[in-house]
Order: C-alpha cells, then sequence, then structure tokens
C-alpha cells in the first residue's frame, strides 16, 4: 500500500478479509532537538515496509494499560496501525474511524487489544489507532519552551501529534480504502477529552467530520469538568508547573531537559496532580494535560462556544452508570473498608458513609448544601451511599445535556448523548459493572475470550453497540433499520438515550433534582 514515505505491505487478520497495517510511522521520532517540538513527518523508506508490528508505546510509568502487551518503551513512539476490508481500488470510498486512547494523557497506547479495528473493518469502516507523547513529554510547558515557538505557545505537543495523525489520515487513507471526507474521531476519558479538544482547535479544521466523546463531555460550569479527563490548564499555570517540575530534575535551560534520559522525565508522572486547581473537593487533575495556549486550543470551553468557534460537525457524547464515584451498591462495604489515603490523577471521590457525603455535599455545595442533601436524603451509610450514587449520575446525565446545548447554539449538525448501563465483566471489576471505559468492547463489537467472560446477553448488546457506532461514523447519525430508534438531542426533550440494560430515552433526572443543578451550575466558574 502507498503511503506518502514509502509502500507498506500488511498481514492479514483473524479474518482473512481484513487487512491489518501496524507501526506506519506518521512523524518522525521526537527525540533529541525534536523533544518537546512540533511533530515533523517521517524520513522515507525506499523498500516496501512490512507493517506487521505494533510501534513502541510512548514512555509512561508501566501499569495495568499495557497488561498483556510485549512492545518496547521509546520516544520513537509515533506510529498508527490500520485496519481495511477494502477489496479493491475501484470500490466506493469507505467511512473512517481514527479512535484516541485514554490514559489521563499519562498512559496508555492505540495498541492495546481493546482497540483491535476488525470487528468494525468487517462492517465497513476503515479504522485507525495511532501513539501520541504523554505525560512531561507530551504536555510540559516551560517560559523557554514558548519562547521558541512562533506563537509563544508550549505544553501541547501530544495534541499536536494527534493533529498530525489526522493530516497523515487526510492525506494517505484513500490508499487503503478510506474516505478523506468522512472521517470520525473518537476516544474514551483522556480520548475523549482530546475529541474535545481538537473540537475547538481551527488546527484540526476539516481533518474530522465527526466526533465521539465516551467519557467526557461537560457543561463549562460543571466543577467535574476541573478534574476529568476534559480538564485544561491556562498557559501560565502551566508555565509555572513546568518550570517548577523541570527544577526539580536539576534542569535549568531546556538545553539541559532535552539531554535528560527519558526514565528521568517520565518518573513522578503516574501520581503527579495538579494541586492548585479548585474542584470543589479532594479530587484533582494530572498535571500533565492540554493548554489553553491560544494557539492549538485558542480559548476555553465557554468562550469558544459563546463565539462559535468550534468546529461544527456531528457529535455523539456520553457517560457510564458506574464512573465518576458512582459505584455499584454491593462494593459499598469494599470501598469503606479500603478508603483512599491518596488521590490518582483524575479520580473522583466515592462517598459511601454519611460523614463523608454530608461533609463532602457542604463543601461542594456551599449555600445550596441544605437544599441538595433535602433532594439526595440520608441517615445511614446506605441510603448516603446510594444518595452519592443517584447525584453523581444526575450530575453527569444533566451535564452532558448542558453541554449539547451550549455546543448546538452555533453549530448546525446534529448531537447525540447516551447513558452507558450495561454491566460487563471488563476492566478487572467484580463484580460486573458499567465502569469507566467498560463500553469500549462493545463498541468496537470485540468480545475477545481472553479478556472477559462474555455472556450471551453482552453478544446482543454489542451487536446493537457497534451498529450504532459503525452508522454513526458513516452518516452522522447512529440509527439505521432493525435498531433502537436513537432521537437526537433536542432542547424540548430533556433525555438521554439509554444503552445496555434498555435501548430507549430516559429522563434525565426527577424534575425539582433536574432544576437543582441547573440552579448549582449558573453559580460556577465559566470554564
Amino acid at each position: 500500500m502507498k503511503t506518502e514515505p514509502g509502500l507498506v505491505e500488511g498481514i492479514p487478520g483473524r479474518d482473512r478479509a481484513v487487512t491489518v497495517f501496524r507501526g506506519i510511522p506518521y512523524a518522525a521520532p521526537p527525540v533529541a532537538e525534536l523533544r518537546w517540538r512540533p511533530p515533523q513527518p517521517p524520513a522515507s523508506w525506499p523498500e516496501v515496509r512490512t507493517a506487521n508490528t505494533f510501534g513502541p508505546v510512548a514512555p509512561q510509568a508501566p501499569g495495568p494499560e499495557l497488561d498483556g502487551l510485549d512492545l518496547p518503551m521509546s520516544e520513537d513512539c509515533l506510529y498508527l496501525n490500520v485496519w481495511t476490508g477494502a477489496p479493491a481500488a475501484d470500490e466506493p470510498p469507505r467511512p473512517v474511524l481514527v479512535w484516541i486512547h485514554g490514559g489521563g494523557f499519562r498512559v496508555g497506547t492505540g495498541a492495546h487489544l481493546r482497540y483491535d479495528g476488525e470487528a468494525l473493518a468487517r462492517k465497513g469502516v476503515v479504522v485507525v489507532t495511532f501513539n501520541y507523547r504523554l505525560g512531561a513529554l507530551g504536555f510540559l510547558a516551560t517560559p523557554e519552551l514558548s519562547a521558541e515557538s512562533a506563537h509563544g505557545a508550549s505544553g501541547n505537543y501530544g495534541m499536536l501529534d494527534q493533529i498530525a495523525a489526522l493530516e497523515w489520515v487526510r492525506r494517505n487513507i484513500a490508499n487503503f480504502g478510506g474516505d478523506p471526507e468522512r472521517v470520525t474521531i473518537a476516544g474514551q476519558s483522556a480520548g475523549a477529552g482530546s475529541v474535545n479538544f481538537l473540537a475547538m482547535s481551527p488546527l484540526a479544521k476539516g481533518l474530522f467530520h465527526r466526533a465521539v466523546a465516551q467519557s467526557h463531555a461537560r457543561h463549562f460550569r460543571d466543577p467535574e469538568l476541573r478534574f476529568l479527563a476534559s480538564s485544561y490548564r491556562t498557559l501560565d499555570g502551566a508555565e509555572t508547573a513546568g518550570t517548577r517540575y523541570a527544577a526539580e530534575r536539576g534542569a535549568r535551560t531546556v538545553q539541559r531537559l532535552r539531554s535528560l534520559p527519558w526514565p528521568r522525565l517520565v518518573e513522578g508522572n503516574a501520581s503527579a496532580v495538579d494541586s492548585a486547581a479548585d474542584t470543589g473537593g479532594p479530587a484533582k487533575p494530572p498535571l500533565f494535560r492540554p493548554v489553553v495556549d491560544g494557539w492549538v486550543i485558542p480559548s476555553g470551553y465557554a468562550d469558544t462556544y459563546a463565539q462559535g468557534r468550534q468546529n461544527d460537525v456531528h457529535y455523539l457524547a456520553g457517560n457510564n452508570l458506574d464512573e465518576s464515584g458512582a459505584v455499584p451498591e454491593s462494593t459499598f462495604a469494599l470501598y469503606r473498608t479500603a478508603g483512599r489515603r491518596t488521590w490518582r490523577p483524575g479520580a473522583p471521590p466515592v462517598h459511601v458513609t454519611l460523614e463523608a457525603f454530608v461533609a463532602a455535599s457542604r463543601e461542594k455545595f456551599g449555600p445550596m448544601a441544605e437544599e441538595f442533601l433535602r433532594l439526595y436524603p440520608a441517615t445511614t451509610d446506605d441510603e448516603a451511599g446510594r444518595a452519592h450514587c443517584a447525584a453523581v449520575r444526575d450530575n453527569a446525565r444533566i451535564s452532558t445535556w448542558l453541554w449539547a446545548k451550549d455546543w448546538t447554539a452555533h453549530a448546525g449538525r446534529s448531537v447525540y448523548t447516551y447513558f452507558w448501563t450495561h454491566a460487563s465483566p471488563v476492566m478487572g471489576q467484580k463484580p460486573r459493572r458499567a465502569s469507566h471505559g467498560s463500553e469500549i468492547d462493545f463498541a468496537f463489537g470485540n468480545l475477545h475470550p481472553e479478556h472477559g467472560d462474555w455472556s450471551d446477553r453482552d453478544c446482543a448488546v454489542t451487536e446493537t453497540m457497534s451498529a450504532y457506532w459503525a452508522n454513526f461514523v458513516a452518516t452522522g447519525d447512529p440509527n439505521s433499520p432493525g435498531l433502537p430508534h436513537w432521537p437526537a438531542w433536542s432542547a424540548e426533550s430533556p433525555t438521554v438515550m439509554e444503552l445496555g440494560s434498555g435501548f430507549g430515552p430516559v429522563p434525565l433526572a426527577e424534575t425539582p433534582r433536574l432544576d437543582f443543578w441547573n440552579r448549582f451550575f449558573l453559580t460556577q466558574q465559566a470554564w
């Protein structure tokens, strides 16, 4: 297959009708003088390159995100992978899904088995996954790095990698049977945050036509936005934190920073939190994450949406039943026993005792706390756990609905919102739950037997989910004959599409609770 730098040869998938191309360079290795610079074009190769091995993963702390992967770790990590079932050059081009992996901008890889694109390729989608720079190597900002930039900006190198991958798709995907005029970007957690930021970036304009944000897209006045994967930093704040980070490693100059071995720069990234972020509670975002720098991301959510400067694309976004601090009732006792001594970056609080629930409510809601506690009453630990989870879930559904209202005020294309409720065996969670990221396997159609103990119900759910996702990638509308109808977001209908335990619109919340959250958000800072 032809790419700009040279020819590549793929390998058959498990289904030989699908061809897989692994480890195609989309940018030059960002090493030495290219560390903390925008990605550069890859060098050409004269012979046919055998694309049968995933590229190295981006430097990161080892963790469960890399379980089962026997891949090296290297700064030379800017590679992508393609799954295609296009049989011939004269076939009409197929829609393209570009998947952005999650991991809090600290960990992860596009090579993970959960992102295997073969099942969607069998449904007529060309699937692309890729790596991007993470942690300090992807998101460090300092005044010196900003001064090097013609745009006076630093801290968004990982985002620039994502844009470079999309530019590669724009220029090359037709050779793989893909349609460069029908590109969907999609991601979960930090991948969803990336989707949201790319949707606001003028540098990504025209590179994609639809967007899927799987946990989370939130209202710009929702305090949860400040520590979840859609959180951002100001340039001043990022430069101050970056200068401190460099000094802690004995690097007073950019030259010294670029000379440090990458393990020294990755050390501590996994647990580094932005303690200065005001989130209305103990949860804090990761230290290294995207920056509103005036260039890659010109403005925050509120200003971008109010001025209608986002990229006008079809959007699909939603949240999960057991995330953002909500957990199954059967796990309350376990959470009380385990407690939480340290906060993982981006991790939400779980309040399953009466004391913790009341204290957190007073801290977060201030003068509105008594009203909140009347709407979500509790007199015992178990009642407090149930009230906490109900509030978290109401918050998520209402916040995403309000996000869609903000988005559509100056955007003309349709938006679809969902709430995932199917209890899954994946993610190492027992008992089954609709946990953070659990919908990925179902949207990709990847019920790999080695990854989970799947039931007949799981198989039925994945057929519906992957069909919705494939339809949206193809047309901007998840609906097709034979599927439960998924209505587009409407300002007249305060509902969300349930996916999983059932398939159909459900109310956002009880009316008094809906009214409360609307008024509470109005008291919060616009981001």
